[in-house]
């Protein structure tokens, strides 16, 4: 059993050894070839910078008022149903009521 372990621990020494060289020679190489590209890569030149052409807005007229008529009555009647419904006081009633009312 002694023997196993030490042959799994060296086999394990010799991966993690392998593993790290090689991770170390793979980036060295990637640096080796970015500095190659740029040394072979056409001179970037500046590229002047137009201003984009700025447009005016459109200008919407603003949206009509709401209809007094039929509007107002059911504004008024849903006030009144949650007045009933115990979800507004009597004053805010009479203060939104006198809002609609205008």
């Amino acid at each position: 059993m002694p023997g196993l372990l030490r042959g799994l621990a060296r086999t394990a020494l010799v991966a993690g050894t392998a593993t790290a060289v090689s991770n170390r020679v793979s980036r060295r190489q990637a640096g080796r070839w970015a500095a190659q590209e740029a040394a072979y890569a056409p001179p970037q030149y500046a590229q002047p910078q137009y201003d984009q052409p700025q447009y005016d807005q459109p200008q919407y007229a603003p949206p009509p008022p709401p209809a007094a008529g039929g509007d107002t009555i059911s504004q008024l009647k849903e006030l009144a149903e949650l007045r009933s419904q115990g979800v507004l006081t009597d004053a805010e009633f009479e203060e939104q009521k006198r809002r609609i009312l205008g």
